[in-house]
């Protein structure tokens, strides 16, 4: 008896800017060659009691953190869908973790075949060639790494 076999997971950090919707695109179409499936990875992070308030007025953020988890679940499947459609061709899950981004993606990076990631995201500066998530999964990813370069497409930050 044969074990099932199991597609190749390639994990892609999205974070709605053109950078990732480019990443998006490179590992549906690698995905597509392989017979892989993608999971696009978008990370939120909210400091419940950023000013030592108190608990009464944590229970407030507490509140604001569920917005926030759900305003990033909207910002990826909008992302997703802008980048290749509602059927790509290929399994695409979208997962949204607390954390911050670099971590979210590092841990991310432990179950997948490969990795993908955007040459820079929102932050950062303009000229720069590599932004500070991208260089630090690159930098502690537990396996290989895909930089997608931008193709002439201007950024919408």
């Amino acid at each position: 008896m044969s074990e099932p076999t199991i597609e190749p997971l390639i994990v892609v950090g999205v974070d709605g800017s053109n950078h990732s919707k480019e990443a998006v695109r490179w590992a549906v179409a690698q995905a597509a060659l392989i017979g892989g499936r993608v999971h696009a990875v978008m990370a939120w992070d909210w400091n419940r009691n950023p000013f030592a308030i108190d608990p009464a007025a944590a229970d407030v953020a507490d509140a604001g953190a569920v917005t926030a988890e759900e305003t990033a679940r909207r910002k990826l499947a909008d992302t997703v869908t802008a980048a290749v459609g509602a059927s790509p061709g290929v399994p695409v899950f979208r997962r949204v973790e607390q954390g911050t981004p670099a971590q979210v993606l590092v841990d991310a990076s432990k179950e997948a075949d490969l990795m993908v990631v955007g040459t820079r995201g929102y932050g950062g500066f303009k000229g720069a060639l590599l932004g500070s998530v991208s260089q630090q999964v690159v930098q502690y990813s537990a396996g290989t790494v895909v930089v997608v370069r931008e193709d002439g497409v201007e950024d919408d930050d």
